[in-house]
């Protein structure tokens, strides 16, 4: 199983910095031109950023509405918690191919199609389930008994959740904030539905250039998104060890 990951990273990356024109394995010398190409290009710049945008808003909403759901869920007594969770996973059980169907159609009527409240609300979606999930953890370990205890001394629940419960659990938040980011940023099936002629981002942009232009530059562009997942899983890594020391 380790091999299936190994093995296309070890086949990009060198090809990459290929000095060819077109795709070969084994790469022909060594070259940083394509990374020069990716960067000094106005469109990838633009598309690039357009991911960037619409990742941190949605990484900003995901955590926000996530964890807010996730508290409800934890410490709610309703008969409707079961059905508030699967509504909230749904994203995971519906395949992407089908929602991203039916989000474009819906986005198209109203307007959103192709503009970046559109990208940040679908992206949310789809993000939030991994918050939902990372934040279950957190919040299941702290004791209830804590925000009881600020309450009988006067204080809201909202008070006694952000003046006890939030700082053990901030770790945790910025882990999944993490992730939501990394899920956004990549993210291609929906992204290429809603993308319009000007508002393209970097996974629908990869995907035009490998069908009209096949070259190094997009193995060199998926090395840089290789680089930016690893530093992204390390730093949730490190939070997520300091939430489990707390």
């Amino acid at each position: 199983m380790l091999a299936f990951i190994i093995v296309p990273l070890v086949i990009v990356i060198p090809m990459s910095f290929s000095q060819n024109d077109y795709l070969a394995f084994p790469p022909s010398g060594f070259t940083l031109k394509w990374y020069s190409e990716y960067f000094d290009s106005r469109q990838w710049r633009a598309a690039t950023w357009l991911s960037v945008q619409v990742a941190l808003l949605t990484a900003l909403f995901a955590s926000v509405i996530g964890t807010a759901a996730t508290y409800a869920m934890i410490r709610g007594r309703s008969r409707l918690v079961t059905a508030f969770q699967i509504l909230l996973i749904g994203p995971i059980i519906v395949p992407h191919i089908a929602l991203a169907v039916g989000l474009y159609l819906f986005f198209q009527t109203i307007g959103l199609s192709g503009t970046i409240p559109g990208f940040v609300l679908a992206h949310t979606v789809l993000t939030l389930p991994f918050v939902v999930f990372t934040m279950a953890a957190a919040l299941g370990k702290v004791d209830p008994n804590l925000e009881a205890a600020a309450m009988s001394c006067g204080a809201t629940r909202f008070q006694a959740f952000r003046l006890i419960t939030l700082p053990l659990v901030l770790p945790s938040l910025a882990s999944s904030a993490l992730f939501a980011f990394i899920i956004s940023f990549d993210e291609p099936v929906v992204s290429f539905f809603l993308s319009g002629v000007r508002q393209k981002t970097l996974p629908r942009r990869m995907f035009e250039d490998i069908e009209q232009n096949l070259t190094p530059v997009i193995p060199a562009i998926a090395t840089l998104l290789i680089v930016l997942s690893i530093l992204i899983l390390l730093g949730a890594h490190v939070l997520r060890s300091r939430s489990v020391t707390r």
